[in-house]
């Protein structure tokens, strides 16, 4: 098994990435071979991050099952969101499609990547210690 530190970076090393190529991706033109090439990187990355997550045990605040804690419904909704925003786009099913994205880049990079910043978590201590 892995170390605690060795997940810790593969989730911050696949994570960090997408914040910046979901935002590139947001403002591009969609449909592009550029666009699904990237964003296929981004639903990898996004996959994969989520993964490793899971792994690692919520040492800040409550547990459920004395590992999982509440910011591990992050990587629920990634490991749900991804496949069928992919689904949808294969589909042409913008509509759900663009909400899926939405939904993923708010909820999973955006909310989850502030409370990550609170005091006791690892990047709290990097960036305000």
């Amino acid at each position: 098994m892995l170390s605690y530190e060795t997940l810790m970076h593969l989730h911050l090393w696949t994570v960090a990435p997408c914040v910046p190529l979901g935002l590139a991706l947001f403002l591009m033109k969609k449909g592009t071979k550029i666009h699904r090439k990237l964003g296929m990187l981004y639903f990898v990355l996004m996959f994969f991050t989520a993964t490793v997550a899971l792994f690692l045990p919520a040492l800040v605040g409550p547990t459920f099952l004395g590992h999982f804690g509440w910011i591990h419904s992050f990587c629920l909704l990634t490991i749900f969101v991804v496949p069928r925003s992919l689904y949808f786009a294969r589909t042409h099913q913008v509509k759900r499609h663009k909400i899926g994205m939405i939904l993923l880049y708010v909820g999973a990079l955006l909310i989850a990547g502030a409370f990550t910043l609170t005091p006791g978590r690892y990047l709290h201590g990097v960036f305000f210690s």
